[in-house]
């Protein structure tokens, strides 16, 4: 077994939506970022990678390469499942965190474990959602940005049930 554990985080911006778990939340502001800004899928990139020694996303999809401006970044997350998979890897479970006041992450939660769920190539119990705030504290409590953490299992292929 592996864990791996994964935070990122990106400034409130212009738009009317926040991306989170692939799916774009309504929302007052939008993200400055390279990419889609999805700080769910950027935090479990960030956990699987980690679980498998292989750098973060930020090596495997660097912000200076014009390629990835403005990508989807479930992109980033199926090439995180093929290397996960290609190293004899599955995933036992993935827990994220998302930090924010706003926007609402409960009413999206089960959209966000279906595309999870989908590119991870597992089923939607394997993983969770949730949110919590910082009471008004910090820059996401003053409405400045919006956090994800994540944590991963990673199991071998064929060992996945623990001895009784």
């Amino acid at each position: 077994m592996r864990i791996g554990q994964g935070f990122d985080v990106h400034a409130f911006g212009v738009g009317n939506h926040v991306t989170l778990g692939g799916v774009a939340v309504p929302h007052t502001h939008g993200v400055v970022a390279h990419s889609d800004g999805d700080v769910v899928i950027h935090a479990l990139c960030d956990a699987i990678l980690g679980a498998l020694a292989l750098g973060d996303i930020g090596k495997h999809f660097p912000p200076s390469d014009a390629r990835w401006r403005d990508a989807d970044s479930r992109l980033f997350l199926r090439h995180c499942a093929a290397l996960m998979h290609e190293r004899g890897y599955r995933l036992g479970n993935a827990d994220v965190t998302v930090i924010c006041e706003a926007p609402k992450v409960g009413p999206h939660a089960q959209a966000m474990r279906d595309n999870l769920a989908a590119d991870l190539q597992c089923d939607r119990d394997q993983v969770s959602i949730k949110a919590t705030t910082t009471e008004k504290l910090g820059f996401t409590g003053r409405g400045e940005g919006i956090a994800a953490q994540a944590c991963v299992l990673l199991m071998k292929d064929g060992k996945g049930e623990l001895a009784q």
